[in-house]
């Protein structure tokens, strides 16, 4: 006998989940509630098999699972929403529920889901797999280069002397190199910094100090 606590703040549908479950064999609802409150309290004082939690009810159903599991880590949850949003299904399941399906289901389909959580399995609803796998597996955005360890000393020596406004020939006189050395390196710092002139090459140059030295980004 699997025992089902039903958290959803709609009457109506949580009566009719209730008969289905209890017309079928196998299942017993324990409790009923409408609020993350009652959620809260029906699964430390029921101890039910699962909670069958709706997200969008009085204090987040969402906000609810991590302090059910915090009194009780083995307790299953498994979401029952009209959401279809990725960013609900991953949050759900990252913060410890078991199945994750959507309202329409038919009752004989939620019941093999919840007979499939008891087992020890994990849910999600089919059309929600795909996009959440999508989303667990995208590759976040790169991090920005760190522009300054892409220089040799002696770059970094040459932007910054063009930095504070020195011609090529200046720098040269100042680093005692030729002028042609001087616009070699320039080639190979306008290259690095994926820039194309001296002016977007100092602006870098400068983000670049600022971020090293503040740790965040220049706004």
């Amino acid at each position: 006998m699997i025992r089902v606590a039903i958290i959803d703040d709609h009457p109506l549908f949580r009566e009719g989940v209730s008969r289905s479950l209890a017309e079928l064999e196998g299942f017993e609802v324990v409790a009923e509630g409408a609020s993350a409150e009652d959620a809260l309290r029906i699964a430390a004082e029921h101890s039910p098999d699962i909670v069958l939690l709706d997200l969008s009810m009085p204090g987040s159903g969402l906000k609810a699972i991590t302090p059910i599991l915090m009194n009780d880590p083995d307790q299953k949850i498994v979401v029952l929403t009209v959401s279809e949003a990725s960013e609900d299904v991953a949050e759900a399941l990252k913060s410890g529920a078991k199945g994750f399906a959507l309202k329409g289901v038919g009752s004989r389909a939620l019941a093999e889901i919840l007979r499939t959580v008891a087992g020890g399995e994990t849910y999600v609803a089919p059309k929600l797999s795909a996009a959440l796998l999508s989303r667990l597996t995208t590759p976040a955005s790169p991090p920005e280069p760190d522009l300054l360890a892409s220089l040799t000393a002696r770059e970094r020596q040459i932007l910054d002397l063009v930095a504070r406004g020195l011609s090529n020939k200046h720098v040269a006189i100042e680093l005692d190199l030729h002028e042609k050395t001087v616009k070699h390196h320039m080639t190979r710092i306008l290259a690095k910094l994926g820039v194309g002139n001296r002016t977007e090459a100092a602006l870098a140059f400068r983000d670049a100090l600022d971020r090293q030295n503040s740790g965040s980004p220049r706004t």
